[in-house]
């Protein structure tokens, strides 16, 4: 299973920009996808932002699993120093209890001598500007259904003793677990450029079938989910769907559009990809594959040192140095 990866230009400078802002805010808000909170997580973050108070927000919780959100609240509600909750971002009510639970978190600040100061980060495509305009109940940031609209930051007052900082939504420079690069390429938050549409559809009708075949055969009209390999049932819903090109033949490209397209809007229902023991173990598993990865790079590394040593210091037949 190959690993997808996506990690503009832009990225870089928005490290830096967090790297430097952390300094003077006083609560984290870091924005996940309820349908994938595991690999929307992003682990670069836990690093740049010190320790500082966190609130992870679970948004478009409208179109994930409830149960399964339930899960992951409980998971990050658990853990010392965090808080978590679920909302839709479009939704003014519960976008409006951020500020309380980031009142919580930070009780000293507040009031025009110490305003209250939060930054808000998040992967690609994952809502913010969209939360960030419902809580200052204008159109404050600039919004997209494209990775990476953000560009900038940009300090958004929701009150007169409320400033939001906004960040470009940020990848992390190496995604180390599967599964996660292909749900991340699912949900829209990776450019279509460094993904294949047919192979990220492969993947999300595999977890489908496995979690939620009754969804699957209810939007194709299926008789039959579970017995077919999923490149036979992508094949089917590219027939039912009338994905077809010359000869009757399915077009692969743009049955697998369907199915993302249906993903990506909820037409396949609530769901969610992940649940956090299933995320934990991945993530264990990316991990021990990394450093096996980086012991093989760093004995070729030292390979490499060392012939290049023998080199300078071999001599020629009169004896002397090369």
């Amino acid at each position: 299973m190959a690993i997808i990866q996506w990690f503009p230009g832009h990225m870089h400078l928005t490290q830096k920009a967090i790297t430097e802002r952390i300094k003077a805010i006083d609560v984290v808000i870091e924005l996940l996808d309820a349908r994938l909170p595991g690999s929307s997580a992003n682990p670069l973050l836990a690093d740049l932002t010190q320790g500082k108070p966190a609130l992870k927000v679970l948004n478009k919780q409208d179109l994930a699993d409830p149960p399964r959100t339930d899960a992951w609240l409980a998971h990050y509600n658990a853990q010392p120093g965090m808080r978590a909750i679920a909302l839709d971002a479009s939704m003014a009510a519960p976008a409006k209890a951020l500020i309380r639970a980031c009142h919580e978190l930070a009780p000293n600040r507040g009031g025009m001598t110490k305003p209250m100061r939060v930054l808000i980060c998040g992967i690609p495509n994952v809502g913010k500007s969209t939360l960030i305009n419902t809580l200052a109940g204008k159109r404050a940031a600039k919004t997209g259904d494209e990775a990476g609209v953000t560009k900038l930051e940009q300090r958004i007052a929701i009150a007169p003793d409320f400033y939001l900082y906004d960040t470009p939504g940020v990848l992390w420079p190496r995604i180390i677990v599967a599964q996660s690069g292909y749900h991340l390429a699912a949900s829209g938050a990776v450019g279509r450029n460094a993904f294949d549409e047919q192979e990220v559809a492969l993947e999300l009708l595999n977890t489908l079938r496995q979690h939620y075949p009754q969804r699957l055969a209810a939007r194709y009209q299926l008789t039959e989910v579970a017995g077919l390999s999923d490149e036979q049932l992508l094949e089917a819903i590219g027939r039912k769907r009338g994905a077809l090109q010359r000869g009757q033949q399915v077009n692969w490209q743009k049955a697998a559009e369907l199915v993302l397209d249906d993903f990506r809007s909820s037409a396949l229902g609530r769901i969610t990809l992940e649940a956090p023991a299933e995320f934990a173990q991945w993530l264990a598993a990316g991990q021990t594959l990394d450093a096996q990865r980086q012991v093989k790079k760093d004995a070729i590394e030292r390979d490499r040192k060392i012939r290049f040593k023998q080199v300078k210091t071999s001599k020629r037949p009169d004896g002397k140095k090369i």
